[in-house]
């Protein structure tokens, strides 16, 4: 028994990340910078002044080469494949951390991944095989390459316009998952793997996202088989080298319709892979392996081989929890113990006895009547030894055997004393066991077996046929007729289905308003924003919340007018509003009446009399050159942000020591003293973080330097409130 090894690698920092944002570090647990380090140090997120260690077989920094890497941990599993043993390598960690890097590696010679290392060194062992053998073994490599996306799997040696929807199905063989239909490809020489390869990882499923260009949006299982042929031996071992996708926070990534399907998909199958290791740590007697496809595959803790997991972490400050939660993970599977059992070898040639059927050397255990229930073997017994005679039984025995005739008038042994109810008991007589026989005629004859001429059996089939018929012509005769729908009824039902889409129109019509309304309250406009509350009042009357609110505008609005505000202006609009409304009421009630009386719509109105209500509301609009109602966009908030970012907050405190502390404490990008401040939360000083660090506005492509309060209002995540709340909570003038 074996442990799974685990080994984590620190990705290189970014060109955007700042020094003092690098939180995770490698060190040695015996202290000595010179041995190879063992422990991921990593502050914790609520308190820095906590460090977390956790400890892995190996660890390495930034600055670990993918040669050291392979020579440490890969290259030492080569000799297990070639003795028969199973390998097994997979990549672990969030995305935008390097496992395609490790596992595939760049197009330079120096930044080849795990994968090109593992097949150059396959080949070299094989071609050395043979040469120490002086060709008695031969060594033979079958490749195959596939994907997981969206749980589904595919063959990445096919074309894509060749794949199913549905995928290549999974099925149990042996203890082991296989794949139905894979395609298996020989590889004679290091370049064919290569040309296959690259054409496969074109295939496969990449797209980009805002934390990575090139993010992976399937896992990929790449496997080859080695076969030693010595002889009339073969033995076949299987190295598995496995990229996962890394998981996924669409509220970081910006991830659109189809990215979010997919990283639903990655996130659900990590999840999954997560409760297979927490169910194997704890014992657990079902292991959810067959909840997803991945897990079905990969199958940790029951593959009988090497296990090699390399986990790939970020150090910024910005993968805080998700470098947390990968650390724990891997704690837990580095306790997963694996059988390391060597596959036994295949004799070629070598073919079992088959035995005969019949034949002289094969003896038939002779037929017993079996007792239906115990109490009936008992009764059968007792017969039997009252009787002391053994009867014939009523059915014949094939046997291989000849029996000579008086081999059946044996003497019965007197085994009352000893008798089981449970046994069956092979002198039972024909009274409890024995089947009927079937009656004869008395003239001897069976009349089963009279026979029935052709054309007696054609009348009586066709009398069946005929009386069939009969019988259904009967039922359809005898169905009552379906009554139609008269006139009357069918223009009611007519009316009142348009009764009820107009009310449900009214209904959508009253919602409209009242998100328009809304939406003139948030921006301060009073007057435009009754106007719409009022008009919703009239698709809404009994609803007391919004007589309450249109009552609160109006005392607000009166209270503007006595103070020397735009006080006729606004009353002049309200009173013209109320107009519109009572015009509109009464519009909606004469269309009632009319289609209650089947006249339809406003046919009963004068054409002089009657104004369309939306001709009046613009009338009256018009009024107002501060309303203008138009969708919120995006944009529009923006742009709005950074007018009251500019002349409201730049203008008001400049220069003041309280601003300049403010700026002071945002240019220092320190995660904890802006936390501190008022209006500040984690998610918002990390948000703050990297708009700072992103570099989009700086002069040379460094970090944001915050000059102003109104440089200020204009970051990501920051808007005027947020530069008000932040400066009024720090003490000073």
């Amino acid at each position: 028994m074996g442990g799974i090894r685990v080994v984590a690698r620190i990705r290189p920092q970014q060109n955007t990340t700042v020094e003092r944002d690098c939180i995770v570090s490698a060190s040695s647990s015996n202290g000595d910078t010179s041995s190879q380090p063992n422990l991921v140090r990593i502050p914790n997120f609520k308190n820095e002044n906590e460090v977390y260690s956790f400890q892995f077989s190996s660890v390495y920094g930034q600055n670990s080469t993918q040669q050291t890497i392979f020579d440490n941990e890969i290259s030492p599993t080569i000799k297990h494949l070639f003795n028969g043993f199973d390998v097994t390598i997979f990549a672990y960690g969030v995305t935008g951390t390097g496992k395609t890097f490790t596992m595939r590696g760049g197009k330079s010679l120096s930044d080849r991944g795990i994968i090109p290392r593992l097949l150059s060194s396959t080949y070299r062992r094989c071609r050395k095989i043979e040469k120490d053998s002086a060709g008695t073994t031969a060594v033979g490599i079958t490749l195959s390459y596939y994907e997981i996306y969206n749980d589904k799997v595919f063959d990445l040696l096919e074309a894509p316009e060749k794949r199913t929807p549905t995928g290549l199905h999974l099925r149990d063989n042996g203890g082991k998952t296989v794949v139905v239909g894979l395609t298996e490809r020989s590889c004679e020489s290091l370049k064919e793997f290569e040309k296959i390869y690259d054409q496969a990882n074109v295939n496969r499923s990449t797209s980009a996202t805002k934390l990575n260009a090139h993010s992976s949006r399937s896992h990929a299982i790449l496997c080859f088989k080695v076969t030693l042929t010595t002889g009339d031996e073969v033995r076949v071992s299987t190295a598995s080298a496995i990229d996962l996708a890394g998981s996924e926070d669409n509220r970081r990534t910006d991830n659109g319709k189809d990215r979010l399907v997919e990283s639903a998909s990655i996130n659900k199958s990590l999840f999954v892979l997560a409760k297979c290791v927490e169910a194997i740590s704890q014992n657990q007697a079902r292991i959810p392996y067959r909840e997803s496809k991945m897990t079905r595959i990969l199958s940790l803790g029951q593959n009988n081989g090497l296990t090699v997991m390399i986990l790939n972490l970020a150090p910024s400050r910005s993968y805080h929890l998700d470098t947390l939660s990968s650390l724990n993970f891997a704690n837990r599977t580095k306790k997963i113990e694996t059988r390391e059992i060597e596959n036994e070898p295949i004799t070629k040639g070598y073919s079992r006895p088959v035995l005969t059927a019949t034949g002289p050397s094969r003896q038939r255990q002779p037929l017993r009547p079996l007792a239906s229930t115990v109490h009936n073997s008992t009764i059968g017994a007792k017969s039997v030894a009252q009787k002391g005679v053994k009867s014939a039984k009523s059915f014949s025995v094939y046997s291989d055997k000849l029996r000579s005739p008086g081999a059946s008038n044996h003497t019965t042994k007197d085994t009352t004393s000893r008798l089981s109810p449970l046994k069956r008991s092979s002198d039972a007589g024909p009274s409890a066991f024995s089947r009927p026989a079937k009656r004869r005629s008395p003239d001897g004859t069976n009349k089963s077996l009279a026979t029935i001429s052709r054309a007696a059996v054609e009348d009586m089939i066709e009398k069946k046929v005929t009386d069939i018929l009969a019988v259904r012509a009967l039922d359809h005769s005898s169905a009552p007729p379906i009554p139609g729908i008269s006139e009357e009824v069918q223009r009611r039902l007519e009316m009142l289905e348009q009764k009820i889409e107009s009310q449900d129109d009214s209904r959508d019509q009253g919602l409209s308003f009242l998100l328009m309304a809304k939406q003139h309250a948030v921006r301060g406009e009073d007057k435009s924003a009754l106007r719409m509350f009022m008009l919703a009042r009239d698709y809404f009357p009994d609803n007391a919340k919004l007589r309450l609110r249109i009552v609160k505008l109006q005392e607000k609005l009166q209270k503007t007018v006595a103070a020397g505000g735009r006080g006729s202006g606004a009353m002049n609009d309200i009173s013209i509003n109320e107009d519109v409304s009572r015009r509109t009421q009464s519009t909606d009630e004469t269309r009632d009446s009319k289609e209650d009386e089947g006249q339809g719509g406003r046919r009963g109105v004068d054409d002089e009399d009657y104004r369309d209500p939306d001709e009046i509301s613009e009338a009256a609009y018009d009024t107002d050159d501060s309303f203008r109602y138009r969708p919120k966009t995006k944009k529009a908030t923006h742009q709005l942000a950074t007018h009251h970012a500019r002349h409201d907050v730049g203008t008001s405190y400049v220069d003041t020591p309280r601003t300049k502390r403010l700026l002071e404490i945002v240019n220092s990008h320190d995660m904890r003293r802006l936390r501190l401040l008022r209006g500040v939360g984690a998610k918002k000083a990390e948000v703050m973080i990297e708009a700072l660090c992103s570099g989009e506005d700086g002069d040379d492509g460094g970090p944001v330097v915050v000059r102003s309060l109104a440089q200020l209002g204009q970051l990501r995540g920051v808007g005027v409130r947020t530069v008000e709340n932040m400066r009024s909570g720090l003490a000073g003038p």
